[in-house]
């Protein structure tokens, strides 16, 4: 039986949450010590732990079937590979920074000028679509000192919070590009794989919608059912179930996490009371 070589960074906090998502998918990961290569007792998978840089390379040469990688590193990289699906977690940018007592923030400030930067490609391909000519450096690792040091006018790098930044006296002026987790699959699956594949894919939707959904419950008056049920978001209608006290009705619907304030105000202001919240742990459709 065909099974399904999934890389995932050896370390960091792409680690941690590919594998708190493949755990919410319902696969158990038993991982020994120093262990780089792991089966899956409950799901035809195989983990490969393996460092970032390098998964993408892997990918395109079928070494692997499927990672869980950053989308900034695919277009830094550029390989011939395809992202299935946008995974929501370790979200970044790519940014321009330069030291914070610089008054201009245009990137016109970068023209003959140094860039240090960890993504020459992307780098240049920005730097060329905004017709600024400047000389690109290119180091790997504590970017961040290069304009200390005087090395660069600049930098190209990673931004999460930017407090990194600030720490080394920088400050954010031109976002490249936004990044987050991608599942990425390799050109040469075969079918049996491919159908694997699927059957991953339901499991993370369903986590993925999950996550991003609560379900509520909630008790209106019976002649005020119709007003609220206008304003609920439903899958597909919501249930009404009578109550013991006459005149009354209990509602259960699903919320999207990104409404959830906005809507509990118009229930209220329907005449919903007793409004109850409940995280979901799956949500299958």
């Amino acid at each position: 039986m065909s099974k399904l070589k999934i890389a995932i960074q050896k370390s960091g906090r792409l680690n941690e949450d590919s594998l708190n998502l493949l755990k919410a998918c319902g696969i158990a990961i038993d991982n020994g010590k120093d262990q780089l290569k792991v089966a899956v007792a409950n799901f035809p998978m195989e983990i490969l732990y393996l460092r970032n840089s390098d998964i993408p390379q892997y990918l395109e040469d079928g070494t692997v079937d499927i990672a869980i990688v950053g989308e900034n590193l695919l277009i830094e990289q550029q390989k011939q590979v395809e992202i299935v699906e946008k995974l929501g977690f370790s979200k970044c940018r790519v940014s321009l920074a330069v030291p914070k007592d610089v008054e201009d923030e245009s990137i016109n400030y970068l023209n003959n000028k140094k860039i240090a930067t960890s993504y020459p490609v992307t780098l240049k391909a920005f730097l060329d679509q905004n017709n600024i000519q400047a000389e690109i450096h290119t180091i790997s690792g504590s970017v961040e000192i290069a304009p200390n040091i005087g090395l660069a006018d600049g930098i190209c790098d990673i931004v999460s919070s930017g407090n990194t930044l600030f720490r080394n006296g920088l400050k954010e002026t031109q976002v490249i590009l936004q990044s987050e987790a991608v599942l990425v699959k390799s050109k040469k699956l075969n079918a049996e794989q491919e159908e694997i594949l699927d059957k991953l894919l339901f499991r993370i939707k369903a986590v993925q919608k999950a996550k991003n959904s609560k379900y509520i419950l909630l008790n209106v008056p019976n002649d005020k059912i119709e007003a609220v049920t206008k304003i609920l978001p439903v899958l597909k209608s919501p249930t009404i179930l009578p109550l013991a006290q006459e005149g009354w009705s209990s509602l259960h619907s699903v919320i999207a996490e990104g409404e959830f304030w906005d809507v509990i105000d118009s229930l209220k202001t329907a005449g919903a009371e007793d409004i109850l919240i409940v995280p979901i742990d799956k949500m299958v459709s």
